[in-house]
């Protein structure tokens, strides 16, 4: 179901995201606060050194006393001088520290997104476009960059400025003062408004900016395949289709936004002239002048010249704040947008796990008895704490038991059906069937990539939900029949299935899974960089990595998911004898398509729409002249 992209702005989303700053930098915050606030301050003691400056100087043009009037005013100029120094000062402080809160602030997001990512179950990003994942780390941290390093600090600076301006004309006319609110008053109304619409639109450009990220990014992945169907005219429409939407989404946003600046302005303008028209009329009528400053002196003065032109000063000064905090709403919409997407990343459910059963090296004596120890002496055993605080360890075999175990991905829609199976240690167990019959699904249930609805699934026999998931998975091997290379050596690769592996231990795997004939033939050997998945090898040749992958790692389950089946046949022969060799002691699930690789399986299960319909040696299941038959002869397609 397609989320609710009208939304507003939650509250509680900003509130989130500056205590995560704050809490990140509990010192640095504070000092670049102070270091605003300073700056702020000596922004707007101009106008009162000004004030005093005019009336010093009407003072001098009365009495003729310019050394007296000189007196004074050097004085002034100089403290106002010291204040420019200190203001320079706390400036230059605000911006390098706000260099290192901004980059360590972001960097710790992108480090509790990844983190959090890591912990996710497979359901997660198979529901999910890895475009649109993607687009958390880019576009949505670059929103929270601007908000950071820009718009926080200015807002902070002119809230500051706003008030203290505010105090320096209630101290010298209540009157003018009256006039400045009446057009603040104004701003703020249009402000709340147009920021408002703003806001919304912004959200929707995220989410539409995260739809064209995934789209692209599948288009990516896919190119291939869209230049061999001729599909680029199709491709462009649909690419125009989420552009477009990307577009009005964006368009609204920032008219909104940009229309916002040219009103502020012309009501500042228009506020401008209104105090230089007022002030000439009060002036002109002699009107008593009522502020802080004559309430504190106890007695009402005439409003003069040198008041109101520092108001006009002032006046400006405060409409070109009021008009840059609303120039940052957009970069405040856009960072609280980016943030709630990062935010539902991080408030995603994690994978659950309450296992409690781990995964131990061991020893085992001639008569069974297992001790736990910190060497690695290639035994494993099972961890097992009990109620009463006593513990045992069970060997590690590879014995695997499903006993009337249901599933669906999507609820009401079941995709196993009351699957029973065993593997004893040692056995090589084997699925076939059409595609989505369920056999990958199977191997899934095994490493609790999913939870089963129903039965029971037991290893070594230990419920398998009692068993902590990373040490269920450091003992089964998996090999895919998509092959995943990261970026790095081909050392590097193969060490993937254990990071502790020596260089010899990597290069008898490759050995053992007849990947070492080409790698010793790349033009690095071992240490060829391989990049974008591995492009520069063939489909099998990835295959081969794969399954050496899995061999260094030499676990006692291993399952592979069709992992012969980009593999010429010729090819297919070198990899069966190290697979053969891979396999000794081992219990392994297999699945395929390729009858070939399953005949001296030791049993075999045929399952059709979830059910396991036929099941035996290749032997058994030939003379039973069931669908198995059926699929060797020929007489039968499993697609």
């Amino acid at each position: 179901m397609e989320k609710n992209t009208n939304r507003r702005i939650k509250p509680n989303s900003i509130k989130r995201l500056l205590s995560m700053l704050i809490k990140a930098y509990p010192v640095l915050v504070p000092i670049v606060a102070v270091c605003i606030v300073i700056g702020a301050i000596t922004a707007t003691l101009p106008a009162i050194f000004q004030q005093k400056i005019y009336s010093i100087i009407g003072e001098w043009v009365e009495s003729g006393d310019w050394a007296g009037a000189s007196k004074l005013i050097i004085p002034l100029v100089s403290t106002l001088a010291t204040f420019y120094v200190v203001s320079l000062l706390a400036g230059f402080t605000q911006s390098q520290m706000m260099a290192v809160i901004t980059q360590g602030f972001l960097n710790k997001v992108r480090q509790q997104m990844f983190t959090k990512m890591q912990n996710l179950p497979i359901r997660y990003f198979d529901t999910n476009k890895h475009g649109d994942i993607m687009s958390h780390y880019t576009n949505d941290i670059d929103t929270l960059r601007q908000m950071v390093s820009q718009a926080l600090p200015t807002v902070l600076r002119c809230c500051i400025l706003l008030t203290s301006v505010m105090c320096i004309m209630l101290y010298y006319s209540l009157w003018m003062t009256l006039v400045v609110l009446l057009g603040v008053f104004a701003m703020l109304k249009i402000s709340k408004k147009v920021g408002s619409g703003s806001a919304k639109y912004f959200i929707r450009q995220q989410k539409s900016m995260g739809k064209t990220e995934g789209f692209i990014q599948e288009m990516m992945t896919g190119q291939k395949v869209v230049k061999v169907f001729n599909h680029e005219p199709q491709s462009r429409k649909d690419f125009q289709q989420v552009n477009d939407e990307l577009f009005e989404d964006a368009f609204r946003a920032h008219a909104y936004a940009n229309v916002l600046g040219p009103i502020i302005n012309n009501i500042g303008n228009t506020l401008y002239v209104t105090i230089a028209v007022v002030g000439g009329v009060l002036l002109l009528t002699h009107t008593p002048n009522i502020g802080i400053s004559s309430l504190v002196k106890g007695s009402i003065t005439v409003l003069s010249i040198d008041i109101v032109i520092p108001f006009l000063n002032m006046a400006k000064q405060f409409t070109g704040n009021v008009n840059q905090v609303a120039q940052q709403i957009n970069s405040v919409a856009m960072a609280i947008a980016g943030a709630e997407r990062i935010f539902e990343l991080i408030d995603e459910k994690p994978e659950t796990d309450e296992g409690y059963v781990t995964l131990v090296n061991a020893k085992i004596d001639a008569d069974g008895n297992v001790t736990e120890t910190t060497e690695h002496t290639g035994q494993w055993a099972w961890k097992h704490p009990h109620h009463d605080g006593t513990l045992s360890y069970t060997p590690l075999k590879g014995d695997i038991v499903m006993v009337d175990v249901d599933f669906a991905y999507v609820p009401g829609k079941p995709v196993l059906h009351d699957i029973s199976l065993y593997a004893h240690p040692g056995q090589k167990v084997a699925f076939v069937g059409a595609t989505g019959a369920g056999k990958t699904t199977i191997t899934n249930l095994i490493n609790r990539f999913y939870d089963i609805e129903d039965g029971k699934i037991r290893y070594d026999n230990i419920n398998i939900n009692k068993i902590k998931k990373n040490d269920l998975r450091n003992s089964l091997g998996l090999i895919l029949q998509d092959t995943n290379l990261f970026t790095g050596t081909v050392m590097d690769n193969i060490r993937y299935g254990k990071l502790d592996a020596t260089d010899e231990e990597c290069v008898k795997a490759a050995k053992l899974a007849g990947a070492d004939d080409f790698i010793t033939r790349l033009p690095a050997g071992y240490q060829t960089l391989l990049e974008n998945n591995g492009e520069n090898l063939s489909q099998g040749q990835r295959q081969l990595l794969a399954i050496a992958r899995a061999a260094v790692a030499d676990p006692p389950v291993m399952i592979m998911d069709e992992a012969t089946s980009s593999i010429d046949t010729r090819t297919e022969r070198i990899v069966q004898q190290g697979m053969d060799k891979l396999m000794e002691g081992r219990t392994v699930f297999v699945i395929a398509h390729r009858l070939s690789t399953v005949q001296n399986s030791d049993v075999i299960m045929v399952l059709d729409h979830g059910r396991i319909i036929e099941r035996g040696s290749h032997d058994d299941l030939i003379a039973q002249k069931g669908q198995y038959y059926q699929l060797y002869t020929g007489a039968f397609e499993l697609e």
